[in-house]
Parts: structure tokens; C-alpha cells; sequence
């Protein structure tokens, strides 16, 4: 079928008017109207179903974006969610919204947050700008509201589209504030490891957030902005903000100290979030962290699958081994040990902890315990005793939250102190309490650190396949998605922040059983998916075009994979 003229559509919709839902089949097709193309590519089959999915493409050359809108990556990624958001702004302003059953009236598109991420809501290339976006055909019962679905697509849809996809339509300054803000971070995170650093922060950032479920920055007039101390003072040159000083943490250990309510886990979150770019005036849109950082923490309950965890843990009661650990139902510990190794496996560079979200047996043994529970005794060799062999032998830094322990002041490269917010060196100050006032505790790490086991997943393990052999492939919000029979519970990937990287989580897991077949490890395998997303964009995840995708890491799909109940793995 070609492309038809867009009075065809209005048309089709007076003829199919009353009629039964699934007469709306009729519509799907490619229309022409005068400034913008449309695709119907997919018609829901019911009122209630999901949404239908629809595009528009503008071309290039009619929509007015200048050359340097898109003249290097940072900037495509960050227009493409400046329209996407102005996409939604406007379809929530110019669309009347729900009318007659189910979801009918509604045109959305993928909502973004406070991150900048790639998105399938958004294509960019030289030949046009592409909206992905979803529209519920409205219906009274189950009949065909057609006289609403011609003012959706002939009066509202134009409206959205006029004001969202051409340049004369758009503030120039938020625009371009947006694509600088993004580019500037994207410049600050290139610039770490030449300065030996996992991570900035730039003086004046404001950290806090409203809440522990909204992500937008604290709206008070007393909230305290970031400013590094002295010591740990560098300064970034940036493309857009030139000079910019702020706070480096330097690759090792770093231990995060301070009272209760002081900052410390503020901090931390930051740290976590700095491996997205976030929107201008977020508060901390200069503060980024190395990409293959990953947030570590103990999960309960967890699947584990032959993981060598015998760097933490070993010497088990009736001589079980862990060498090539399996557990449908792992400790706080256990879970934690095997968190660190499997991220250490698909090739994270920094971990970040917190003490409120780990195993505290995992973490520390002190004086007084190893008196009373002798080392042969004990399968757990604590984080402690581990932290630094990570960084010596395996280059992986680590930045812990600790409040709780003095005795990690031995271990650590590093120690800020955070009072009010602020951060202050306070590393000498711990190094001289650990030699005025010794720990006591004996070193339980061994020589080295011990081995990091490369493991080949097995495709056959991984069915998206219902009882019924239907295809099921789907996220559930930001923390489960579903494959086939199997849930699998995500709840412990904190870095995960929007429902569309579930979804291509889900989806990447599917995609990535072809490269199983090959016999690779799981991080090559993971490396493979992510490099045919680069080259080809998140459309290669799944079969059919769709605009609620957007990124992920390749440690984020090593770690859904490890979560499969049902995986089966065997050791390289």
C-alpha cells in the first residue's frame, strides 16, 4: 500500500462511523497532509487495549532545525527529549483527552523525567524528525466514535504537531539551553578519566530532591547548594559554561562520612543518578559520574546462578561450594556478594554502597565478633577486608556511605565528611584516629582478592513463551518485567528510572539469546546487544516500530539476565 492523501483517512472515518470497533483495521496505512506525514501502524483492537501506535514525520528541511541542533551526539539525544517533552506538553494542552470508552480520545507520547535519555519516541536524521507517539481511537461502547477520531486526527493532531516539531514553534532559548546543558555534561563525564576521577560535582549544584518518589529538585528557600572544599577542588572546562569548579572524587576508595540527616545518602544518590544527563535547572545537571557505575546493594530472595562468590564467601557448612554458587533464594549477604561480582563481571568501574542498603555482617566483622566467632568458623569474608584488593587488583574504585563503622578509615583513599551538606577532607583526620585509636580487628581478606568467573548464559534457559505459545515480552513500571511465564524482579537496580528502560530491558534480554547461541559470556553478549543498538538505535530490540524504548546500559542487561529464575549458565 502506498501513501495515500490525507482526505482518504477522513474519509475512511465517516464511512466506518457506528460501525463495530474493529472496523477502525481499515485506517491503518500512510497518510499525506501538508506539512507532515502520517503513519498508522499499529490499530488497537478494542477500546480498552493499549493505545494504537501512530507517527508523524516532518521532513528535515521543513521543520527549520538548524545544523547545530544536531551537530554532534550529546545534541541529537538532547533534542530529541526536548521534543518528546514538547510533544507531551502539547498533546496534554490541545487534545481534549479521554471521551466515550476506555482509552479513546487520548494522545500521548513517553513522558521523560528528569533525565535526558535516548528514546525511540524520537528519530532524527537528516531526511525528517519522526514522533512516535500512541492515541486511543474513541468509541461509545464498542462502536466507532468516528466523527471524535476525525477531530483527533484533522484538528488536534495538526495542532500538536505545529507546535512541537517545527523550529519556529519553539522558545530558542530553552531550546538551546537544553542541548548545552546535555552537551556540558556529556563533555564533564569525557573528562574523568583523563583527570583519574569516577565523578564531579559542580559547586552550586542542589542535590536534594522533594521526595524519596519525586525526582524533581527541592523546592526550598533554604536548601543548601553544593560547594566543594579545597581539597578535592578541580576544575572542568566545559563547551558551553567555559571554567567550571566543583568537586572530583577520585578513583579508589572513597568513604562518605557524617551524622545522620547531614547528606551523606543525598550525596550517594546523586552519584548514582550522574550516569544520566538531567534536565536544565535540575540541581544537578553538572553532576555526572563515570557510565558503568552501579549502585550495590543486598536483595533478599534473589536468584543467583553458578557465580563464583567465593571471594566473599566460602568455607560453608557441609563443604558446599561456592565457586560456582546457585541459590533460588539467597541472604542479605549472599545476595550482596553476588551483586558485587556479577557487576565486577560485566565491567563496572565504580561501585557505589550505602550501609543502610547492605548485609551489615557483609560489611564489617569488628574486634569483638572475631574473638567471639573464629575466622574457620565464619564463611564470610567482609567487604572491609575486599574493598581495596577490588581497586589494586581489579581497577574497580568504590564509594561506600558509612556512618556507622570507623573502621573503614583504614581502608580508604579518601574521606569526606558531610556537615549541613557540605563536604569537607576529613581524610586526615580519619587516618589519625585509626593510628591513635587501632581497630583491633585481624585482616580476613587473604593475598589476593580472588577470581572473577566469566559465565556463558544458555538461550534455551530464556523463554518469552506463554503457555498458551504466545509471545510475551513486557515491563512492569520500573522494577519487573515479565518473559513469557516468568516475573522477574528488578527491585534491587536502583539505576533504573523510567518505565521505558524497563521495557528495553525486557526486550534486550529477548534480543540478547541470539548472541547465547555463540557460546559468549554474558558481558560479551551484553556488549554485543549494546553495540547494535548504537548502530542501529533501540528499533533493532523489537520487532515492530514503537516509542516508549529508551536507554540502557550493558550492565543493566547483565544484571536483568542474572535475575532469571530459570537461567542456566555454565563457567568459561
Amino acid at each position: 500500500m502506498g501513501v495515500k492523501p490525507a482526505d482518504a483517512l477522513q474519509k475512511e472515518l465517516r464511512r466506518i462511523d457506528g460501525k463495530g470497533y474493529k472496523a477502525y483495521k481499515d485506517i491503518a496505512g500512510s497518510y499525506d497532509y501538508k506539512n507532515f506525514r502520517l503513519h498508522i501502524d499499529h490499530v488497537q483492537g478494542d477500546p480498552f487495549a493499549a493505545p494504537s501506535r501512530i507517527r508523524v514525520r516532518v521532513p528535515r528541511s521543513d521543520s527549520g532545525f538548524p545544523e547545530d541542533t544536531t551537530c554532534n551526539r550529546s545534541r541529537v539525544v538532547a533534542l530529541g527529549d526536548f521534543l518528546t517533552r514538547r510533544f507531551y506538553t502539547q498533546s496534554k494542552s490541545l487534545a481534549r483527552g479521554i471521551r466515550g470508552t476506555g482509552k479513546g480520545g487520548k494522545i500521548t507520547i513517553d513522558r521523560p523525567g528528569q533525565q535526558i535519555l535516548n528514546r525511540s519516541s524520537l528519530l532524527i536524521n537528516n531526511d525528517c524528525i519522526e514522533a512516535r507517539f500512541f492515541m486511543g481511537l474513541p468509541a461509545f461502547g464498542r462502536k466507532i466514535a468516528g466523527r471524535d477520531a476525525e477531530e483527533m486526527f484533522f484538528t488536534e493532531l495538526p495542532a500538536i504537531v505545529d507546535t512541537s516539531l517545527f523550529f519556529s514553534a519553539i522558545d530558542e532559548n530553552n531550546l538551546y539551553l537544553h542541548l548545552k546543558t546535555a552537551e556540558d555534561a556529556d563533555a564533564a563525564r569525557d573528562q574523568l578519566s583523563q583527570k583519574n576521577m569516577i565523578a564531579f560535582i559542580a559547586d552550586g549544584s542542589l542535590l536534594p530532591r522533594r521526595s524519596g518518589i519525586d525526582d524533581r529538585p527541592l523546592k526550598d528557600p533554604e536548601a543548601v547548594l553544593f560547594k566543594s572544599d579545597d581539597t578535592f577542588r578541580i576544575t572542568l572546562d566545559l563547551p558551553n559554561s567555559g571554567k567550571t569548579p566543583g568537586m572530583g572524587i577520585p578513583r579508589g576508595v572513597t568513604l562518605i562520612a557524617g551524622g545522620g540527616y547531614h547528606g551523606k545518602s543525598t550525596l550517594l544518590h546523586a552519584l548514582e543518578r550522574g550516569i544520566y544527563n538531567h534536565v536544565p535547572k535540575d540541581g544537578r545537571h553538572c553532576a555526572v559520574t563515570v557510565e558503568n557505575a552501579v549502585k550495590i546493594r543486598a536483595c533478599d530472595g534473589r536468584n543467583i546462578e553458578k557465580t563464583d562468590i567465593s571471594p566473599f564467601i566460602s568455607n560453608l557448612p557441609l563443604h558446599k561450594d561456592t565457586s560456582a554458587f546457585s541459590t533460588q533464594n539467597a541472604s542479605g549477604s549472599t545476595s550482596q556478594a553476588a551483586n558485587i561480582l556479577e557487576a565486577v563481571e560485566a565491567g563496572a568501574e565504580a561501585l557505589l554502597l550505602d550501609e543502610d542498603t547492605s548485609a551489615t555482617n557483609f560489611m564489617i566483622r569488628d574486634r569483638r565478633m572475631q574473638q567471639l566467632v573464629a575466622k574457620d568458623s565464619e564463611p564470610i569474608t567482609p567487604f572491609i577486608d575486599k574493598v581495596r584488593q577490588l581497586y589494586s587488583e581489579k581497577g574497580v574504585s568504590t564509594v561506600l556511605v558509612m556512618g556507622g563503622s570507623g573502621d573503614y578509615f583504614n581502608v580508604a583513599d579518601q574521606v569526606i565528611r558531610m556537615t549541613a551538606y557540605l563536604p569537607e577532607d576529613a581524610t586526615d583526620a580519619a587516618k589519625e584516629i585509626a593510628r591513635a585509636d587501632p581497630a583491633g580487628r585481624r585482616e580476613e581478606g587473604g593475598e589476593n582478592f580472588g577470581r572473577i568467573a566469566s559465565r556463558i548464559p544458555e538461550a534455551k534457559s530464556i523463554s518469552v513463551y506463554r503457555r498458551n505459545k504466545k509471545m510475551k515480552i513486557a515491563g512492569r513500571g520500573i522494577r519487573e518485567i515479565l518473559l513469557g511465564e516468568t516475573d522477574v524482579d528488578l527491585s534491587d537496580l536502583e539505576q533504573l528510572v523510567d518505565p521505558s528502560q524497563t521495557r528495553a530491558v525486557a526486550n534486550a534480554v529477548y534480543y540478547a539469546t541470539r548472541y547465547m547461541n555463540d557460546g559468549l559470556p554474558l558481558r560479551e553478549v551484553a556488549e554485543k546487544v549494546i553495540a547494535d543498538v548504537e548502530k542501529n538505535g533501540l528499533d533493532v530490540l523489537v520487532p515492530n516500530i514503537t516509542g516508549d524504548l529508551a536507554r540502557i546500559r550493558r550492565v543493566d542487561i547483565a544484571a536483568a539476565v542474572n535475575r532469571i529464575r530459570t537461567l542456566r549458565v555454565s563457567q568459561a
